[in-house]
């Protein structure tokens, strides 16, 4: 066996299952669906709050954006920070979106091949079956990709002598029938709709039938598609809802196409995958929306906290900084510690000095406002320069009023 028959063996033996249990192949097929969506569940759940966790920081992001749109390597850093901090993953949502994709092609697989699949005979075996079903029970290959489907078909309708003549494999051998709501699931649906007899009903509906399942495939894929960015909404800017109009269009054309080419069983599938997909996401998203409204409200909460906390311990410290009581930090770094202790006895000396030299003043009966020196600023003597002069302007200004006044025109009637 490859490593491909290992991967689409479960799926054939829970296929095998189903039929068994329904004996009939489009409730297998649905029921097949739903087992598939149940297993999936907990893993789209994850995808499902990942998503709407990322479209709750969009605030924030646009907030980065905004703060360093000029420099993206930094905002990059950012982003990827608030990611680290909330436990978010903007990739999980994309990596688990992909799992159907595969099951798909498994189930096609199995469907395609039920003899070798579901059935487990040997290559050998469906070759010297498939020549039994052409010699005796009027099989006629039509298209070498679905021959085991028509072999299926055959033994079907001759099943009594199928099983008889080919004894080896009677114990494998499955009376598969796929007939579902008048339809044969194992058909492939023609989309030349107008070559359709609608005069002989007993075709014409089946055929109608066949030429439904693609178009409601596709149209519930584009409902799925719309009831998810709903509740889900995009806030990633322009580029993403481009993006999101151009699956809009995608996926409903890639839904017809494949449910074209392939069985219609195919189609069913795809049918009830998007059915029980809908549900699942109005479902994760009432439960998860509800969640994630205690979890916002919580952090919020926390964050006001330790707002409030550095707040309170701002004012803490410059109540006591004003008492003079503040109590030594031991992660304080030695060098700063003794450039603080070199500010706070220079702040002593200064104050002191000043206590001293407004006393001698006050001694000698000058006016305090006489003696300061107008060019210090704290205990810096000449902060402002030593020839600083705070009346500078006035004193600028009086000379030329003065020169206005005595510059006057001599008068006419003065003797020469």
């Amino acid at each position: 066996m490859s490593l491909w028959d290992y991967i689409v063996w479960p799926f054939a033996r829970l296929m095998e299952f189903l039929y068994n249990w329904t004996q009939n192949y489009g409730i297998a097929v649905i029921l097949f669906a739903l087992v598939v969506n149940l297993i999936l569940l907990p893993f789209m759940a994850k995808s499902k709050k990942s998503m709407m966790r990322t479209t709750r920081f969009q605030p924030k992001m646009k907030a980065l954006e905004k703060k360093y749109a000029d420099n993206k390597e930094k905002y990059q850093q950012e982003v990827a920070k608030l990611y680290r901090e909330e436990g978010i993953n903007p990739m999980s949502g994309c990596l688990w979106s992909l799992l159907p994709f595969p099951i798909i092609i498994a189930l096609y697989s199995v469907i395609r091949q039920p003899l070798e699949k579901m059935m487990g005979i040997s290559s050998e075996g469906v070759q010297k079956i498939t020549e039994w079903a052409a010699q005796n029970a009027g099989f006629v290959s039509t298209n070498k990709t679905y021959d085991e489907i028509g072999v299926t078909n055959a033994l079907h309708q001759h099943w009594d002598a199928a099983v008889n003549a080919l004894s080896d494999w009677a114990d494998k051998l499955m009376n598969l029938d796929y007939s579902f709501l008048g339809m044969n699931l194992g058909e492939v649906p023609n989309w030349k709709v107008w070559t359709i007899d609608f005069a002989n009903t007993s075709t014409a509906l089946p055929a109608l039938g066949l030429f439904l399942i693609p178009l409601i495939a596709a149209l519930l894929s584009w409902l799925s598609m719309k009831i998810s960015q709903a509740t889900n909404p995009t806030a990633g800017g322009a580029q993403a809802e481009a993006s999101m109009k151009t699956m809009n269009i995608f996926m409903p054309i890639m839904s017809i196409w494949i449910c074209f080419i392939m069985p219609a069983a195919l189609g069913v599938y795809w049918i009830a995958n998007s059915i029980f997909g809908i549900i699942r996401d109005v479902v994760l998203t009432k439960i998860y929306k509800r969640k994630l409204d205690i979890e916002d409200a919580e952090r919020i909460a926390k964050e006001k906290a330790k707002e409030d906390e550095i707040r309170r311990r701002h004012e803490e410290t410059e109540r006591l900084r004003a008492e003079g009581a503040t109590v030594r930090n031991n992660n304080t770094s030695k060098k700063k510690m003794q450039a603080q202790s070199k500010q706070q006895s220079d702040e002593r000396r200064a104050a002191s000095e000043k206590a001293e030299r407004d006393a001698k003043r006050e001694r000698l009966g000058i006016k305090s406002s006489e003696g300061e020196n107008p060019s210090q600023v704290g205990n810096r003597r000449y902060a402002r320069g030593r020839a600083y002069d705070p009346n500078r302007f006035a004193n600028a200004a009086a000379p030329a009023a003065e020169a206005e006044t005595t510059d006057e025109p001599a008068s006419e009637d003065q003797p020469e």
